[in-house]
């Protein structure tokens, strides 16, 4: 999935509702406020509740902080 993909315009997390954000790399739909993120397989995102996981604090703080400064990811 890349990031001017029109579908994430209307994407939401199953179970809030709320937005989703696309993670760098393409391949993971994050949902900070549930800390829940859901995989995209072949540019398909996986949005069924049981797909997606519960991301840890450490992990939560590293996908909501972004990329290290000098723009490495």
């Amino acid at each position: 999935m890349k990031p001017d993909d029109p579908l994430l315009a209307i994407l939401v997390c199953p179970l809030d509702k709320g937005p989703l954000t696309l993670l760098p790399a393409g391949d993971a739909l994050y949902n900070p406020r549930l800390r829940r993120l859901y995989p995209v397989t072949g540019g398909i995102p996986q949005l069924l509740p049981s797909s997606g996981r519960q991301v840890p604090d450490d992990e939560h703080e590293r996908l909501v902080a972004g990329p290290p400064a000098g723009g490495a990811a």
